[in-house]
């Protein structure tokens, strides 16, 4: 039985990456796909884990030979999921997360009708910008910049299966697991998990 593909987008700031790690942390069976970029890896991040970091000629390489599944241009860089990191592990029955923008989850519908979207939202522009600033990363021009990229990206919600409002983060988190368990507990996958008990039980 394959894995499932969930695809999580938000605007820069929402919480996302956080909630992805919880989530990871409470839920075994899912895996995060790392993404190449051609941006700098900020202070805290590891090549191989966060991103593999590649230079712009590389990834256009990659685009001409087709192995990526998306890509897009994000803040004058290049992202892209490649197709090996995604079919891999969900032959072997591992569901995987697509942490991608709404122009990559586009893309990956088109490969992938079946996959699972969510988008992730924060309570309030207030609470965005106070999160961006937090960050203590970036000047103020280019939170400016984000904020006003982020108005364009949420307006996107509506092309997405679930939509979840990171106000409270632990209430976030659950709503977010229980959509990953719900999708386990999908009657097709259950047949299919529970053959044997389910023989037994109407024999």
């Amino acid at each position: 039985m394959s894995g499932t593909l969930y695809i999580f987008s938000a605007p820069s700031g929402a919480g996302k990456t956080s909630l992805v790690k919880a989530l990871l942390e409470q839920t075994p069976g899912i895996e995060v796909s790392v993404s190449h970029t051609t941006r700098a890896p900020r202070p805290d991040e590891e090549n191989g884990r966060h991103y593999h970091f590649t230079d712009t000629p590389s990834f256009e390489g990659m685009v001409e030979a087709g192995a990526f599944l998306e890509h897009a241009k994000v803040f004058d860089n290049y992202y892209g999921t490649a197709r090996m990191s995604v079919d891999t592990p969900m032959q072997q029955g591992q569901d995987v997360i697509l942490e991608i923008d709404w122009q990559g989850a586009e893309q990956i519908r088109r490969c992938y009708p079946e996959a699972v979207s969510v988008f992730i939202l924060p309570p309030s522009k207030a609470a965005l910008r106070e999160r961006l600033q937090g960050r203590g990363q970036d000047p103020e021009a280019v939170i400016e910049r984000r904020m006003r990229d982020a108005v364009n990206e949420m307006s996107h919600y509506v092309e997405f299966d679930y939509l979840i409002i990171n106000d409270d983060f632990e209430v976030a988190l659950q709503e977010l697991r229980s959509i990953v368990i719900a999708q386990r507990l999908h009657l097709s996958r259950q047949v299919s998990r529970e053959q044997a008990l389910l023989q037994d039980l109407l024999s």
